[in-house]
């Protein structure tokens, strides 16, 4: 095992006890405690076990019945992730039981401070998760579990997963009704829980670069720039109107190198094995921040692992443009590409905007929309790709210190952009 691989999982281990806390801090509110640990934490009410212990046999009753749901061949490819559910799930119900400890003096009395402790416990277990998230080695007994499921129905895993801490929440009530008559242990803190963490996870994982030295290894001598030192690529981002695409054409001509744009869908079909038609409808949008937030599997794991057919576009046209940039010089439009290629020594990232009026008067004029639906588009077409951008590269879109060269095509026109983007392009 080598150094990075043995830091990987220390971060691991020190997320779990963050998670730990989290949810300690979260059920010492006394509104409620996450769904994930509903059931437990309500086992314990009426039981002399504790939450952790609890924690502990419930985690491996879902090690148990993940077997039926798997295949000889999913098993042999997960196994280490299967069997190291068993120490993980030890871990992370003595943890729980010490964080307990830890905080038996806190004890919340006015309804404030209850809910200042509960987004206080939902920040840290949101730190938790993120950490997770980087070390990137292993999974919990309960998201492995939704996995299988996942893969079995071929099902997306946010929304099983949804599906899943709603059932958990359930039966809690019902443990709850059944051996206390009443309800206990589910509470507003409960779907507050649900609804902040994963957005707040996606809020701080950016902040995490900092541990992707002593996590990775060095890439080698080899890098993207000894691949294809000739290569330049320019990257247009646009706003809907600017006339980013068109841009991209007359650059294509000028400079004699290839543009993708729609290609790039026929690519991404073939590479994640989605249909073009849905890619078309819907590369460059995604469900409500806040929703994506909640039930994506970036919250828990890594986009690679998800089920999501957002993820799993988005990872098949990175790769994409990452093969097309070491491969030739070109001109990629939108997908994210800037982001994409930011340690790419040889990019010309640009970005297009324009005001309303001319935005609006290109819509109509050029792009054949009709005139009483072009400002809706626009506004439309804008917001998803903020949200697109901003969910996928945790990054502002439209951000100066991100590009190169930001150009107003609505005041110096389309050839006068070529013209200096050209003059970059020449000194590469």
């Amino acid at each position: 095992m080598s150094k990075f691989t043995s830091r990987r999982y220390l971060l691991f281990l020190i997320s779990l006890f963050v998670n730990a806390f989290g949810i300690a801090f979260i059920t010492k509110a006394l509104l409620g405690t996450s769904p994930i640990t509903s059931v437990t934490y309500v086992l314990s009410m009426f039981t002399p076990m504790t939450m952790g212990q609890w924690t502990i046999i419930l985690n491996i009753l879902f090690i148990i019945f993940e077997i039926p749901f798997m295949t000889r061949e999913v098993f042999r490819q997960d196994r280490r992730l299967y069997l190291l559910q068993i120490p993980i799930s030890l871990c992370f119900g003595t943890f729980i039981d010490c964080s307990m400890r830890m905080l038996h003096a806190l004890n919340p009395i006015t309804y404030v401070s209850q809910i200042v402790t509960l987004v206080f416990g939902c920040v840290i277990l949101a730190v938790g998760i993120a950490l997770e998230v980087k070390a990137n080695v292993a999974m919990m007994s309960g998201e492995y579990f939704v996995r299988v499921i996942s893969l079995r129905l071929k099902k997306e895993f946010g929304y099983v997963k949804l599906g899943f801490d709603i059932t958990l929440v359930i039966v809690a009530c019902l443990l709850s009704l059944l051996f206390m008559s009443g309800i206990y242990g589910v509470r507003e803190g409960t779907v507050i829980a649900a609804l902040v963490v994963g957005p707040i996870v996606h809020f701080v994982s950016p902040y995490y670069h900092f541990l992707d030295q002593w996590i990775t290894a060095p890439a080698g001598k080899e890098t993207a720039a000894a691949k294809a030192p000739e290569h330049t690529v320019i990257t247009i981002a646009r706003e809907y109107g600017s006339g980013g695409h068109l841009l991209g054409e007359l650059l294509s001509k000028e400079l004699g190198i290839k543009l993708y744009d729609k290609e790039l869908i026929q690519l991404a079909a073939q590479k994640s094995g989605i249909d073009e038609a849905y890619i078309t409808a819907n590369e460059q949008s995604i469900p409500s921040y806040w929703l994506k937030c909640m039930v994506s599997q970036n919250s828990e794991s890594s986009l690679e692992r998800s089920l999501s057919t957002d993820d799993v576009l988005f990872v098949a046209e990175s790769k994409i443009i990452e093969e097309i940039a070491r491969k030739e010089s070109c001109i990629i439009v939108g997908r994210c590409a800037d982001f994409i290629l930011k340690d790419y020594p040889h990019a010309i990232k640009v970005f297009c905007y324009s005001d309303f009026e001319n935005a609006y008067k290109r819509c109509v004029n050029e792009y054949g929309i009709k005139k009483e639906e072009a400002e809706a588009i626009i506004r439309r077409t804008n917001r998803n790709r903020i949200t697109h951008y901003e969910y996928y590269t945790g990054m502002k879109w439209g951000e100066p210190h991100h590009y190169n060269l930001m150009i107003n095509t609505g005041s110096i026109g389309l050839h006068t952009a070529c013209e200096l983007i050209k003059a970059v392009y020449s000194r590469q």
